[in-house]
């Protein structure tokens, strides 16, 4: 019995050498033709990359210069009314403040008036909370449409230019950059002459 479990180990063994042998040896001659594969087409095409500054282009393209404007005044405007009902809870309370230090605000009233400034205040939050959510959803809309305007941009742009990437610069990413391959200009002035601002 011991002796029929050490030949099948040793059969075993052998198998798994043998499979393995064969698997490695298979893959070796598949990855040399598939360099080779790579080496042709790389040959035939020259491997570029273009950057342009993203902080260059937020500065200097129309659009995105329309949309900071349309969400500090959305900010401004949703500031002034939280503002105005924070004014309104701040009036409610020092009347019923003025009402009990003159002593004639009952029991009754007094409980009334703090379930009342309590339902100010939720209403206040969930305003808040609503005028936030609005803010943070038409922002990212109106990010994604820079970035379509951007990558649409630069779909037609490179059409003839032959790059195999377009990146944006960000400080802290790179390290290094050829002011070669910087497109910046190129993207800005292209955007703005692509972009037509919509009449109010």
């Amino acid at each position: 019995m011991k002796n029929g479990l050490i030949i099948w180990n040793v059969v075993l063994t052998l198998l798994v050498g043998y499979l393995l042998f064969n698997q490695f040896g298979s893959k070796k001659k598949s990855t040399s033709g598939s360099h080779t594969a790579i080496n042709d087409t790389s040959s035939n095409r020259q491997f570029r990359i273009a950057y342009f500054e993203m902080d260059s282009v937020a500065a200097n393209f129309s659009f995105v210069k329309e949309v900071k404007e349309e969400l500090r005044k959305k900010e401004d405007a949703n500031n002034s009314e939280l503002e105005i009902l924070s004014k309104n809870i701040q009036q409610r309370y020092n009347y019923f403040q003025s009402k009990a230090q003159a002593g004639s605000l009952s029991q009754a009233e007094s409980e009334t008036a703090s379930m009342e400034l309590k339902k100010m205040d939720d209403d206040l939050k969930v305003r808040k909370q609503q005028l936030d959510q609005d803010y943070n959803d038409y922002m990212v809309r109106r990010q994604n449409e820079i970035k379509t305007k951007i990558e649409t941009f630069l779909q037609d742009y490179n059409k003839d230019k032959g790059y195999s990437y377009i990146v944006s610069y960000e400080q802290g990413l790179f390290f290094y950059k050829d002011s070669a391959y910087n497109i910046t200009t190129d993207v800005i002035k292209g955007l703005n002459a692509s972009y037509k601002p919509q009449k109010k």
